[in-house]
């Protein structure tokens, strides 16, 4: 059974008008469905806007879904409560994209971390700032840097100490929201290898969040790409980085110069539609240098063929 399952799951925003105005709702999320196996790393891509990060924030409960399902071990998210919602959380965790935010400024490093930790119950304080110090260590930093404040740590250290307080709860799955992408090239490499050697030595699953297709291809099992709230297609990362069978995926790809096979590069035309006034029929379709009458009027479905799915009239 998988450990996560996504529904249908629908995220739209009511947006705030005159009186006599007609009533708006952006559409960031707009029925996905997918699952999470234990210790799979599953990357989610696309541009800025397609909704990645509310999507991975309904996932962990921070954004409440217009419609659909979140199920974690069988257990639909939303609809718990109490003691046994509490129970649940103990099974997820999130890294955000910001590690100068995303820590309380005036907690040190112990602190941030023993939020987490006492919520476990059953631990004395001793045995708490052991595993905080097992925490730390994990993570590459020396235990000395329990007593200290986030302002005294680099971009990277701090996203360090995002990973340990994710991990101090001993999740089955992490949500990391762009974990590298606020931070220097050469702390990138770092910071997604300790990722993997997580998942590799305590089969923790991730749902990897980013808009860099390089780094996805490298840490991913599988790559699911979003295109204006919609997945338009999924498969196996080297299946997909090999043989992208969606119009966007093979502009995405064409882009980056590492992972370019063949061929000039795929400009797209125009900018990405508003999510408050989403094109009829296939999302994609506007910027499609291959669109036909049939996109401009029917969504397509994302139909599977063997691991790959794909929403696109041309795989019919």
């Amino acid at each position: 059974m998988p450990l996560l399952e996504v529904k249908d799951l629908r995220v739209h925003f009511p947006l705030r008008s005159s009186w006599f105005a007609p009533r708006r709702t952006l559409k960031a999320v707009d029925g996905v469905t997918f699952d999470l196996a234990p210790g799979e790393i599953v990357g989610l891509v696309g541009e800025s806007g397609c909704g990645k990060s509310t999507l991975g924030r309904a996932v962990v409960r921070l954004e409440p879904p217009t419609s659909g399902q979140v199920l974690i071990d069988g257990l639909d998210l939303y609809k718990l409560s109490g003691k046994a919602l509490q129970q649940l959380r103990g099974r997820y965790q999130m890294i955000f994209q910001d590690p100068y935010g995303s820590l309380n400024p005036r907690l040190t490093v112990f602190s941030a971390l023993d939020e987490v930790l006492s919520m476990q119950g059953g631990l004395s304080v001793k045995e708490r700032r052991e595993r905080a110090e097992a925490l730390l260590e994990r993570v590459g930093l020396p235990p000395a840097a329990l007593s200290r404040f986030p302002h005294q740590f680099s971009g990277g250290q701090r996203q360090r100490i995002g990973i340990a307080r994710a991990l101090a709860g001993s999740p089955g799955f992490i949500v990391a929201d762009e974990p590298v992408s606020a931070l220097d090239v050469s702390v990138q490499a770092a910071i997604v290898n300790l990722l993997e050697d997580i998942r590799n030595q305590e089969g923790t699953a991730f749902l990897f969040i980013a808009h860099d297709l390089a780094v996805v291809e490298h840490i991913s099992d599988r790559i699911m790409v979003m295109y204006l709230g919609h997945v338009v297609e999924s498969a196996p990362a080297r299946e997909l980085i090999a043989s992208p069978r969606h119009p966007y995926t093979q502009a995405l790809l064409s882009a980056v110069p590492s992972l370019r096979k063949s061929g000039p590069r795929i400009v797209l035309k125009g900018d990405v539609p508003s999510p408050i006034a989403p094109p009829p029929g296939c999302p994609f379709h506007p910027r499609c240098p291959r669109a036909s009458e049939i996109c401009r009027n029917r969504v397509p479905e994302l139909k599977k063929s063997g691991n790959h799915l794909c929403a696109c009239f041309l795989e019919d």
